[in-house]
């Protein structure tokens, strides 16, 4: 009873140490996640220029931390630069887009007796744009922040990977096959999210400024960019760009270009986004796409803008040691 005394108050010792350790660093925490993110991604080519090319560990970490700036937190910071940069130039003939608005508003409470713009109606959208604002500015004011604490680790990822790497697989409570399991499912996944979504983002990007640009949509390139972010967005994805456009074209009487984009986007960059999807899941981490769809919705509430990549790697996970539980003790020994 002694012995169960102290083990029991040292494990709720630790998880309580644990609870407010997290607690108060949860702001650092997509930081965390991307430096794993970007260390599964990296360390491979670690071990190739630390093991066969001779090269030390801090010579090594650091050229990666280079190549990170260039490939990743350039382009990221150049187009969040762009997109600003974009939107203040933007003129848009106001009053005309009112007065079309006013008009569409107008005909459907003729037609139907719906008020649009009832008091409940304003409210509830008032809200939702509030809270989108807020959303956006939260995640522009830290990803500074976010960029400078995923450097960091990074950096004393790469230089203790080995002692870390040990540490960790020591601590897993399975057996040598399980280990490698969980451990396969971690990389392969990470992997697939890290690789596949920019991938997938910029072929629909490009895709949807093909069209915009056809239509004559104003600043296609600009929309293409958004529409490539919005390809994260679980179910909704692309839709939340290219139907407010179709529907800006439609009310501004340019019906043939709305219903051009309309037939495009639904027949091509729906279909497009579908089987790329597809493929690339298949290809790197054979992941069903429920697994994806419901991860990046869980993702999203749990981890925010990282959990596009760590939500299907948690349902991943758990259906993983389902499985491990299930052969462990309820199949038998045999």
């Amino acid at each position: 009873m002694k012995e169960k005394y102290f083990s029991y108050s040292f494990v709720a010792l630790i998880v309580f140490s644990g609870w407010l350790i997290i607690s108060g660093l949860w702001s650092f925490a997509n930081g965390l996640l991307g430096a794993f993110t970007l260390y599964v991604l990296v360390r491979g080519q670690m071990n190739r220029m630390t093991e066969k090319r001779g090269m030390k560990n801090v010579t090594a970490a650091i050229l990666i931390i280079l190549e990170v700036f260039v490939c990743l937190l350039v382009p990221v910071y150049f187009t969040v630069w762009l997109l600003i940069g974009r939107i203040q130039d933007i003129n848009v003939d106001i009053s005309q887009l009112i007065a079309t608005v006013q008009h569409f508003i107008s005909l459907v409470e003729e037609k139907t007796g719906y008020d649009v713009l009832s008091a409940g109606n304003i409210e509830t959208a008032t809200g939702y744009v509030t809270k989108g604002v807020q959303f956006v500015i939260s995640q522009v004011s830290g990803l500074v922040v976010t960029s400078v604490v995923m450097v960091f680790l990074l950096y004393f990822m790469l230089i203790n990977r080995r002692d870390m790497e040990e540490y960790v697989y020591r601590l897993l409570p399975f057996n040598e096959n399980n280990k490698h399991a969980v451990m396969g499912e971690i990389h392969d996944m990470v992997r697939s999210s890290a690789i596949g979504i920019p991938l997938l983002a910029v072929i629909q990007g490009v895709i949807a400024i093909v069209g915009y640009w056809a239509a004559g949509v104003p600043s296609p390139f600009l929309f293409g960019i958004v529409t490539a972010f919005a390809t994260i967005v679980p179910i909704l994805g692309t839709g939340l760009v290219w139907v407010p456009l179709v529907v800006y074209l439609a009310l501004t009487g340019n019906w043939i270009a709305a219903t051009g984009l309309a037939a495009y986007c639904v027949i091509i960059l729906v279909n497009v986004d579908n089987v790329i999807r597809f493929i690339l899941q298949k290809k790197l981490a054979d992941t069903h796409p429920l697994i994806t769809v419901f991860g990046v919705i869980l993702g999203f509430k749990i981890f925010g803008f990282w959990g596009v990549i760590f939500g299907p790697l948690l349902i991943s996970m758990f259906f993983l040691l389902v499985d491990i539980f299930k052969k462990e003790y309820l199949d038998g020994k045999e």
